[in-house]
C-alpha cells in the first residue's frame, strides 16, 4: 500500500475516535464497566486548549516538562547504550551487571518517587532520575539484544582479517546493533514522557503532569483532557524524531526494509 494510500485510512481512523467520542459524550453514553457521564466533549476540549494556548500557563508548563524529559532521556540513551553494549560483548559484564539491573526493572515509576525525594537535594533532581530511570531499561535491553543478535560470522571475519577490539565494536557490532538500539530509543523516549507525568502529578509545580493533576483536583474535566492530549502528542512527537534521526543515522537499514 504506497503512502497515497495509507494517509486517508489513518485521518479516516482519527476522524471516527472523534466521532464516537462526540456521541459518547454527547448521550453520556453507559456501557456498565465504564461510563461517559462525566466526560468532556471534543468541542469543550478545544476551547480549554484555545483558552491555554492564549494563556501565560502553558509556556512554563511545556518548557518545565520538556527540559526535565530530555534531561533525564539523553543521561539514559548515554548510559543504557554504555551499558547495553558492554553487558552484549562481555560475559563478566553480563554477570556481574544484569542481574541487579532486571532486579530494579520492573519497579513502577511511582515507587521510586519517595526514594528519590530522599536522595537528591531539590525537586528537579528527583524529577530528572525518576525520567532517567523510566527510559533507562528499554534502551539496556534493546541495546543487549542488538549486540547479541550480530552475526558471529561478521565478528570472526573482522577478527580473520586483523580487526583489533575497537575496529570490530565501531566497524560490526555497533552498525548491526543500530536497528535495535534506535527502536530502544523511541520506545525510551516514550516512557520517559510516562514516568515524568507521574513525578510531576507528586512533586512538580509545574509541567503538563502537574497541569493535568491540578485539573482533576479541582475537576476542570475539559483541561484534563487537554493535559493527556498534550503529553500523547509530545510522547509521539518526540519519538517520531527519534526514529527519525535513527533512521538518517541507519540508511543501510532502512534502504534493506523496503527492498
Amino acid at each position: 500500500m504506497t503512502s497515497f494510500y495509507r494517509w486517508p485510512l489513518r485521518l479516516a481512523s482519527l476522524a471516527a475516535c472523534l466521532l464516537f467520542w462526540q456521541l459518547a459524550a454527547t448521550t453520556r453514553l453507559d456501557l456498565g464497566l465504564f461510563a461517559f457521564t462525566y466526560v468532556p466533549t471534543p468541542g469543550a476540549v478545544l476551547d480549554a486548549a484555545w483558552q491555554l494556548a492564549h494563556s501565560s500557563k502553558l509556556l512554563p508548563h511545556l518548557s518545565s516538562s520538556l527540559a526535565r524529559v530530555f534531561a533525564g532521556y539523553l543521561a539514559a540513551a548515554l548510559v543504557g547504550v554504555l551499558l547495553g553494549l558492554a553487558i552484549g560483548r562481555s560475559k563478566w559484564a553480563e554477570d556481574s551487571l544484569l542481574p541487579p539491573l532486571e532486579v530494579l526493572r520492573p519497579i513502577p515509576a511511582v515507587a521510586w518517587i519517595p526514594l528519590a525525594i530522599l536522595m537528591f537535594p531539590s525537586s528537579e533532581l528527583s524529577m530528572v532520575f525518576i525520567t532517567f530511570t523510566g527510559a533507562l531499561f528499554p534502551i539496556l535491553l534493546n541495546t543487549v539484544h542488538g549486540v547479541e543478535g550480530v552475526d558471529p560470522r561478521l565478528i570472526a571475519s573482522a577478527r580473520s582479517l586483523g580487526a583489533g577490539r575497537l575496529a570490530i565494536l565501531r566497524e560490526v557490532i555497533l552498525p548491526g546493533a543500530a536497528p535495535s538500539i534506535v527502536t530502544g530509543l523511541a520506545i525510551g523516549m516514550g516512557t520517559s514522557w510516562f514516568c515524568l507525568v507521574t513525578a510531576e502529578m507528586i512533586s512538580g509545580q509545574f509541567g503538563i503532569g502537574y497541569y493535568t493533576w491540578e485539573s482533576y483536583v479541582v475537576q476542570n474535566y475539559p483541561d484534563i483532557v487537554v493535559g493527556m492530549l498534550l503529553i500523547g502528542l509530545l510522547g509521539m512527537a518526540s519519538s517520531g524524531l527519534v526514529k527519525r534521526l535513527g533512521g538518517l543515522a541507519t540508511p543501510w537499514y532502512r534502504t534493506r526494509r523496503n527492498a
